[in-house]
């Protein structure tokens, strides 16, 4: 089902973060690990820019999530620049202090944070570092694997044991943008979370695995 979707807003100040008392799920994760395809695909349509070249992403972007039938928007996604990219990454940390820390540290409306991570690559120190941040925030998270269609059964089963041991996550989904492997599960997630921020009483695995 193709999902309804608007750009709002692009941010590089915590002063231009836009006014919503709407749920905002965050997907964050490193400039090649496939984050514009992975928001793509679960709208069904070209909402996030890909490109070739890592890095492109030096603003927060929000979109309006709207379902099919319905008057008003119900959730939003935001799309964090990426890290840890050889020629970008000095310049994303200088942003962190600016606008992407404020944002993950104090935004009231963010629902759930998704951590996208590469399923064909050993772990990484700086996903590592990001879920250690998104704890002592106390933000509830999600751990995607992405790019799974890269790897055969075997292999697969093999890397998402050594990312799950290693980045100690509760909740860690396989997805693929390609085949849309994950996509109904992540969808799931994204609705418990919006759910759980407009009645607090429900709470999504994600949320009740938070600081894990």
């Amino acid at each position: 089902m193709r999902i309804l979707s608007r750009f709002m807003a692009a941010a590089s100040d915590e002063r231009q973060f836009p006014t919503t008392d709407l749920p905002e799920i965050a997907f964050l994760g490193r400039s090649n690990v496939g984050k514009s395809s992975l928001i793509n695909s679960l709208v069904g349509n070209k909402i996030a820019r890909t490109s070739s070249t890592p890095g492109r992403t030096r603003s927060i972007n929000f979109f309006e999530i709207r379902w099919p039938g319905k008057p008003k928007p119900e959730i939003i996604f935001t799309d964090l620049p990426g890290y840890g990219y050889a020629k970008v990454s000095r310049e994303v940390a200088q942003q962190w202090p600016d606008f992407i820390e404020p944002y993950l540290k104090q935004r009231a409306p963010l629902a759930l944070c998704l951590v996208l991570i590469d399923s064909n690559i050993p772990p990484q120190e700086s996903d590592l570092q990001l879920m250690d941040f998104l704890r002592a925030a106390s933000r509830p998270f999600v751990v995607v694997a992405t790019k799974s269609d890269r790897l055969s059964g075997n292999q697969l089963t093999t890397s998402m044991q050594t990312l799950s041991q290693t980045f100690h996550a509760p909740r860690l989904l396989l997805y693929s943008a390609k085949t849309g492997t994950g996509r109904d599960q992540l969808w799931q997630e994204i609705r418990a979370a919006a759910s759980a921020f407009s009645q607090p009483n429900i709470a999504s695995p994600a949320l009740r695995n938070r600081g894990a």
